[in-house]
Formats: structure tokens, sequence, C-alpha cells
């Protein structure tokens, strides 16, 4: 069947996948957002739902006042002997761990550390022995994937960690999954950076310690030679292998899809990617289309649907506390937020978006280039609106204000050290109702308001200062909500109903 990628649209990077009781379920990372690594399930690789986070408790995770896009990098989950494994790590403390649960859709563990550096971490099981690995450098400084056994129980080191392979010498090698198949282990790793250089190498050997030797044509796969005249598909790696029921072999990647063909930039984070696996006579494998990625390709899934893609409109009147795409911002006061009919309340605190800290803030990721958004919103806080965030330092806010008895609507662009009101208008009447409305496209935010009767505009903005290339690190843009209150404790808040967000492959 021909499958459209990316299969997971959005930010939803370093996909991980395990196959378990006749199903696949895969994980991405989450970085400084909660809850923490979103867990999706699926019958056939193609039609994918989320059905909940590996993170759920803040005695699981540390992401007090972390930095954005530090916290949680680059989660593998394993299934052994009836029980679920994830492990990751969080970089801002430089600390491995991995978490379990024999009910996927459950709780998980408390963290197991693991006394091994690097990112990345991955597990092996193989003979009543557990595998730990992740990258790092060797005693020369250069790159290479360390390896050690664990107990699994306790996460205690039974073996020293040694060095296995130094990859096929691109730069930043990470990533390390190790697999058997037949009489061969094989391990891949990402290499490049995962940025348009990035591809996705292996080896193998005859034992999970090799030696290894690399493959012939590596890289297996990359998109870094094609321009965007080419493909906007771009940042191909960070893979993971499963094999279907029926024997065939599949990888999920990372990789990210330009603005446009001339446009290079993306703000919508890095997404996951489908791609087939070749086995070749020799033991060898080659992947996707003469070892590329594209939008559309020709895969032997097994499945007599359609494939549809997960439904990302946002709409209040299906949209509650068990909504699995929330997303909060470090470590959340729940208290602050209260979900009522067809809307939520939020109760602000003097933590504005700008903070690198724990605002009042929920939201859900852009997975499309063509959006429309409304909401209705009534507040008497501060300073309360719907924002497109892709950082503290680089966000788009169209916000009611209430200061000094005047309350209106504000433009705010926050790009860089640049943060700046560019348009704002004054509400006359305290009877009207206030609509906020942003659209987007790929190359700009459009934003206006609605009071009573009357549509305002109040300007646009490029999406390319929201991007990665701009903003830098390994997040991409959510839509959210957001609440400022003039000082701690007080009564202030702000409504927010009627919401409704349209999400477009296309215009």
């Amino acid at each position: 069947m021909l499958v459209n990628n990316p299969i997971i649209r959005g930010f939803y990077p370093d996909p991980s996948i395990c196959k378990a009781n006749g199903k696949y379920y895969m994980v991405c990372s989450s970085f400084q957002f909660f809850p923490g690594v979103p867990i999706f399930e699926s019958d056939n690789l193609v039609h994918w739902k989320q059905i909940g986070h590996c993170f759920t408790r803040n005695s699981q995770v540390n992401l007090h006042k972390i930095n954005s896009s530090g916290g949680v990098f680059a989660p593998t989950i394993r299934f052994h002997e009836g029980t679920f494994y994830m492990v990751t790590t969080n970089d801002t403390y430089h600390k491995n761990f991995y978490v379990s649960t024999t009910d996927i859709y459950g709780e998980w563990s408390e963290p197991i550390f693991v006394d091994q550096g690097g990112i990345d971490p991955s597990l092996f099981f193989e003979n009543g022995k557990a595998y730990f690995m992740s990258n790092g450098s060797d005693d020369d400084g250069k790159g290479c994937i360390f390896q050690c056994e664990i107990d699994i129980k306790t996460g205690e080191r039974l073996t020293d960690s040694r060095p296995i392979w130094k990859g096929s010498g691109g730069r930043y090698l990470e990533s390390p999954h190790l697999y058997r198949f037949g009489e061969w282990y094989y391990l891949m790793a990402a290499e490049g950076g995962t940025e348009y250089g990035h591809m996705i190498t292996y080896a193998r050997g005859t034992t999970p310690y090799g030696p290894f030797t690399p493959y012939e044509n590596n890289p297996v796969v990359t998109n870094r030679n094609l321009g965007g005249h080419q493909s906007v598909i771009q940042g191909i790696g960070h893979a993971d292998l499963v094999e279907d029921e029926y024997g065939n072999t599949f990888m999920v990647c990372l990789g990210f899809r330009q603005a446009g063909m001339w446009v290079p930039y993306h703000h919508l984070g890095r997404e996951v990617f489908l791609v087939p696996v070749k086995w070749r006579d020799d033991g060898w494998f080659e992947a996707g289309i003469n070892g590329t990625v594209e939008q559309v390709m020709e895969m032997d899934i097994k499945t007599t649907s359609a494939q549809s893609a997960m439904n990302y409109n946002v709409s209040s009147s299906t949209l509650g506390d068990n909504e699995l795409r929330w997303v909060y911002l470090r470590d959340p006061k729940k208290e602050n937020y209260e979900f009522i009919e067809d809307g939520i309340r939020l109760k602000g605190t003097t933590v504005s978006i700008n903070d690198r800290d724990t605002p009042t803030f929920i939201g859900i990721r852009q997975s499309e280039f063509y959006t429309n958004l409304k909401v209705n919103i009534n507040s008497n806080a501060k300073e309360a609106g719907a924002t497109f965030y892709m950082d503290e330092n680089h966000h788009y806010d169209l916000a009611v204000t209430n200061e000094n008895n005047e309350r209106k609507v504000m433009l705010r662009l926050c790009i860089g050290d640049i943060n700046a009101i560019v348009n704002q208008t004054r509400i006359i009447s305290e009877d009207d109702s206030i609509v906020l409305k942003i659209v987007s496209d790929p190359i700009n935010y459009y934003f206006y308001c609605l009071v009573g009767n009357e549509e305002i505009f109040l300007g646009s903005a490029q999406a390319k200062y929201l991007s990665s290339e701009v903003a830098g690190g390994f997040t991409g843009v959510v839509m959210a909500m957001y609440a400022v209150s003039s000082k701690e404790d007080s009564k202030e808040y702000a409504e927010f109903t009627k919401l409704n967000w349209d999400q477009k492959e296309n215009q």
C-alpha cells in the first residue's frame, strides 16, 4: 500500500518502537514538556493512536527549571518477558535511567539509574542478560558507542563499560540500537547531527560486543544530499527497527518537513517517518528508495484500510483533562487548571512564558503548516492569551491584558533578545466578547481579534523565526493557552471556551 509520511506529524522526535502482544508500541522524546515520553499504539505500523505517557508523576523525572530542549532525550522502548522497559536520558542532569511496566495502559515505575554516561541509551536482552548502551567518547576523545551488562532489577553494572563501535566517520555518533537477526548482531546508529547532515548507519558482528564491521554502503538511509527542490523532507536519522508478523522489516526514524522548496526552515519539529527495509542474500539490508525517504512510499503493509492520519484538529467540545495531547511546561501546578464546560479555566501566577520556569501554560503540538485557530477568552488576569511557542525566547502571543483599568488585545513577538508589542487595540465595552483568531501557512502567522461583530487585524509574523534554524534546540512549535497574574495567590483567571483549531496538510 502507499504510505504517506510522516506517520506521526509535528513535534514527536527520536522514535523508538517495539512489538508486543500482536501490536506495535512507539515512544518519542518530550524534553521540557510534561507529561513526558508519549506512547503510541498501532495494529499495522501505519495507523497510530496515543495511549499515554511514561512519565506522569514529578517523582519520575526532574524538570524543575530545566533549560529548553533539555530534559528527556531519545527514549528507547523494549518488551522482554512480559515487561515493557523505557530507557532515556535526563540530559540537563546527565543521567541515564529507565522505567518499566507490565501494563502499557497504566502507570510506569519509579526510575532506576545506570552509572554510564552519554546520551541516547538503549537496551538489548538475550540469554538472560541485559545489555545497556549509550554514546560517549573514548580515551582519545573520539565518539563511540559504549556498552555494559546490567542487573535489570537494580540498574547495577555487572561489567565495565567498553567501546564497541566508533561509527562510519560521521560526527555526533548517537542513537545506538542492537538487534539480532539470524546469526548476526546488528548495531544501528545515527551520525551527522540531527540537522541537514543527519544519516542512519549500521554495522554487524557475531557477538553483542562485536567486533562490528560497517555496512559498505553507509549511510543506509539519508536525505542529506537532497536539496529542497528535490525533497522538503530533511534531517532523516535516529532510526529503530521492527519486524512484522509476516517477516517484513521496517524502520521508524525522525525527519522534518522544511517550510518550502526554497525555504530551508522547519518549525513543526522533528516527526516520525516509516521506511521499508529490504534484506539482501548476503545478510546486509538496504532501506528506503535508493537510501532516501519520500513523502509517499510503497510498502508491503498488510492492512485493508486506506491510510488516514491521526486527527490533529482540536475542539473544546471533545477536549478535557483526559486529552492525551495536552502538554505543560516543566513541573506544572495542577491546581491552576480547571476543565469547565466547553473549555478550560486557568489561574495565573507571576511566572510568564518568557521565564525558564513553570508558567500556567497548556498546549498541543502544531502538526501542520496550514492552521486556523479560534478561541473565546474571558479574563481578568494581568495577561492571558494564545501563544505559538518554540521556547521562552521565541514565541508569538495574542493576548488580552488588564492594566491601569484598561483592557486591551495585544500582539507581541518574542524573537531572541527582541521582545516587542507590535500592535494593540483597546476594548471599550466590558460586555464585548473577545475571540482570538490565528491563521498560519508555511511562511507566516496572521493574528486577529473579534470584538463584538468587528474583526481587527493586528499583524503577521514570519514562521521562520520560530524554526530550529533560528531558535536552535530540538523541539517544535506548541500552540498553548496561558495566563499571568499581577501577584501571587491572586484570584485572577482566564477562561478559554469554544476552542477550535483546524490543522490541514495542504491549503
